[in-house]
């Protein structure tokens, strides 16, 4: 925890400074709604001027970009929360509202509503989730999945365990309207014929078997962490076999429709936990959890809310104008990602990172030559549990110490005949090999490698959280530097031993990796230059 929060709070740090003093701030625009504790959002697909906002107890409608709003729906009850707002891919004029008191309907575009399905306690009332598809409707709730095949008018109850389970999440592609996928409390289901069969292909509560296999999973228990929690599942709209979900530890990503699944890099992010998922047309990934709103560029997460105040962010959303929306506890934000240039970002690459590598490179490099790699600790693990296998091998020689006696006996004419002689010594050998199986479950190997471990991660805590400080304060030094004026001779002069000196601690903390790396990519830009 202390290296967590000595690197978050390091590099935090360092973005804000760096992202402040280039200007690249991302410009959000606050659009109030405080007051009102959004829940939802949803703009609409083909206008980007209409938005329906849900909150706890109403839901709201703007035809103004957002500008204005008024209320088109009270909800009543208990929980009154409204969990999702969704259009009818079919019929953009008809809205659906999933609240904590049933789901309502409205046909003309949010000025009427009716409801939908009312449920029978306060679980079945509880609307989750919701997804249309030709010939069908699924609705989520807490107490199962319901599924109408007349446009809402009668819901059957799924048989089995999705009918007694509280249902988070479901998605689903039109252009497959047979695949569905179901979040639950307890994994996510999947079906390839419209609900006839469910096959559980992602487990939260279970370790060990494959993904596919009815209590199945993937193991997500670690250091003693709690089961695992998924928030949302989402299928990217431009590829069908790419599934995300949400979870407390990160996002999982399928690459063959919930066949295997891989944990996406956390690297980046304040906050595994992640409150909602948001895949875009362009494959584009945002995340939003309680410390922020974070993008996916491949390898990283770059956070895109330095500027938001606010302590959590629930809900993200974007329109077909490129703006993205960001729902939180402070009120509605949004920014165009299109209009964003992210110029200032690649200028701090170019300016300070074009010939020297990421601080992630700098750790790993500072990691394997302290030779304390968690890799390190697997490996011995293995070879200890290797070692039972092994027999003991003990060897034994002796020689038998028993005087051997005898009479030599021959011809009566010869003196000597009869005499009594000692016999030679028996040499005696032996091999013997024992096992111990109780080391197969436990030995004092794996004690002391647990002592060794905890020191390592020690040890590597301290290794991390002084490459992260230096290699930020090298970086505001170079700024600090290309920012003095010509005249300012001495203190130029003091920054460029500073910046030299910190590149010395870098390379003594990585034995040279770091320079190194500076003088390899600055031969390969030469070569490339005088190739062009």
């Amino acid at each position: 925890m202390k290296r967590v929060f000595v690197l978050v709070l390091a590099g935090l740090c360092a973005i804000v400074f760096l992202n402040g003093a280039l200007a690249g701030e991302i410009p959000w625009e606050k659009m109030d709604m405080e007051e009102w504790s959004l829940k939802s959002l949803l703009p609409h697909p083909d206008d980007a001027r209409i938005i329906f906002a849900g909150a706890s107890g109403a839901v709201f409608k703007s035809t103004d970009a957002g500008k204005n709003w008024r209320s088109v729906l009270f909800i009543k009850g208990e929980n009154k929360d409204v969990n999702f707002l969704s259009f009818d891919p079919f019929n953009k004029n008809s809205v659906y509202a999933g609240t904590g008191n049933g789901l309502f309907f409205s046909s003309d575009s949010g000025e009427s509503w009716r409801m939908l399905f009312k449920g029978k306690n306060n679980l079945e009332k509880e609307c989750n989730a919701l997804l249309i598809l030709p010939g069908r409707i699924y609705l989520g709730t807490g107490a199962g999945l319901f599924v109408s095949t007349d446009a809402g008018h009668i819901w059957n109850k799924e048989k089995g365990r999705l009918g007694n389970i509280r249902v988070l999440s479901i998605a689903g592609d039109i252009r497959e309207s047979n695949c569905v996928y179901v979040a639950t409390d307890a994994g996510v289901f999947k079906t390839d014929n419209s609900g006839e069969s469910w096959m559980r292909v992602f487990v939260n509560e279970q370790v060990g078997i494959e993904a596919g296999e009815e209590g199945g999973g993937i193991d997500d228990k670690e250091d003693g962490e709690s089961n695992l929690q998924i928030r949302h599942i989402f299928i990217d709209p431009a590829n069908p076999s790419y599934i995300y979900l949400a979870t407390s530890r990160g996002v999982y990503r399928s690459q063959d429709k919930a066949k295997t699944w891989q944990l996406l890099s956390d690297y980046g992010l304040l906050d595994k936990d992640i409150k909602f998922l948001l895949i875009c047309n362009e494959s584009k990934i945002y995340a939003s959890t309680r410390s922020g709103v974070f993008e996916f560029t491949g390898k990283r997460w770059k956070e895109l809310s330095l500027d938001l105040i606010a302590e959590d962010f629930r809900f993200l959303a974007q329109d077909n104008s490129g703006n993205l929306y960001v729902v939180s506890d402070k009120g509605l934000y949004r920014t165009n990602i299109k209009a964003v240039s992210f110029s200032k970002e690649d200028s701090i690459k170019t300016l300070y990172l074009n010939d020297e590598p990421q601080i992630q490179d700098v750790q790993e490099a500072a990691i394997k030559y302290a030779e304390v790699e968690p890799e390190k600790i697997i490996r011995w693990r293995r070879q200890a549990a290797k070692k039972a296998l092994l027999p003991e091998v003990s060897v034994g020689l002796g020689r038998n110490v028993t005087d051997l006696w005898h009479w030599e006996s021959g011809s009566t004419t010869k003196s000597g005949d009869d005499n009594l002689m000692r016999g030679r010594d028996a040499i005696e050998w032996d091999i013997r090999l024992s096992w111990d199986l109780s080391e197969l479950i436990f030995s004092d190997d794996q004690t002391n490698i647990d002592v060794r471990s905890r020191l390592m991660v020690e040890l590597r805590d301290d290794i991390l959280d002084q490459v992260t400080k230096i290699y930020f304060e090298r970086l505001r030094v170079k700024l600090e530097l290309d920012g003095l004026s010509m005249v300012d001779k001495k203190k130029a002069l003091e920054k460029e031993i500073r910046v030299k000196e910190l590149t010395a601690y870098l390379d003594a903390l990585t034995g040279g990796y770091f320079s190194r790396h500076i003088k390899a990519t600055k031969e390969t830009q030469g070569i490339a230059e005088q190739k062009i």
